[in-house]
Formats: structure tokens, C-alpha cells, sequence
């Protein structure tokens, strides 16, 4: 049948209606006076970088390089195909791909870690 408008009032006031307060403490928020005490000071100084225990060899340095190569998305991608293939795609497409890169990977053609892809031994 019908519902009268002062139902669904006492309905909505029943003690068993729980609030998010029930659970939660209540947060005031902080006046503007205070919010923009806040913003005048200064910021914390951003931490120094902590210098590396160890250079890098110069395999790892190569290395480094060819995995920024696969992960620069401006050359197409690389799951599938090797470096030297991948290198050669961009350059056809007229991509621009980094010179030094192909010489790398002409001078270590026969290191599977130089020719293959950051993704080659994912199942993909």
C-alpha cells in the first residue's frame, strides 16, 4: 500500500541506522588562518641521491643502454623480434633510432644478452 512521508522519516531516524561516525573519529578540518601558515613554510629539502657503492663495468654500462632502447616505446616494439631487427624496423620507418646502439649490438652479435630483448625469456 501506501507510505506515508512520516514512515520513511522514522524509518530513516530508527536507532538502528549507524553512521560513519559510529566507526570513525571525527577529523576536523584545519581554519584557512592555519592553511596558509602551512604553505609559507619552507619545503624540506628533497633527499641526495646516495652515491652507488660501485661504478658500473663497462658490460653493465652496455647493457643499461640496450634496456633503455627496448623500453623507449618511440621505436615500436620489441617483443618478439631482436635488437639488431627491432633497430633496423625503426630506421627503415625513418624512426631515428641511436647509432650508437647498432654499433653495440654489430660489435657483440654473437652475446644472446646484447641481441635479444629485456622480454625475451618472458613467456608473452
Amino acid at each position: 500500500g501506501k507510505v506515508r512521508n512520516s514512515e520513511c522519516v522514522s524509518a530513516a531516524m530508527s536507532p538502528k541506522r549507524r553512521l560513519i561516525t559510529d566507526s570513525f573519529k571525527v577529523v576536523k578540518r584545519a581554519r584557512a588562518e592555519q592553511r596558509v601558515e602551512k604553505k609559507e613554510e619552507e619545503p624540506p629539502e628533497p633527499p641526495e641521491p646516495e652515491p652507488e657503492s660501485r661504478s658500473l663495468t663497462p658490460r653493465e654500462k652496455d647493457l643499461q643502454e640496450l634496456r633503455k632502447f627496448d623500453l623507449d616505446w618511440r621505436f615500436g616494439p620489441c617483443t618478439g623480434i631482436g635488437r639488431l631487427q627491432r633497430w633496423d624496423r625503426a630506421s627503415h620507418h625513418g624512426l631515428d633510432p641511436p647509432r650508437e646502439v647498432r654499433e653495440l649490438l654489430l660489435k657483440k652479435s654473437a652475446d644472446p644478452e646484447y641481441t635479444h630483448c629485456l622480454w625475451h625469456e618472458l613467456p608473452l
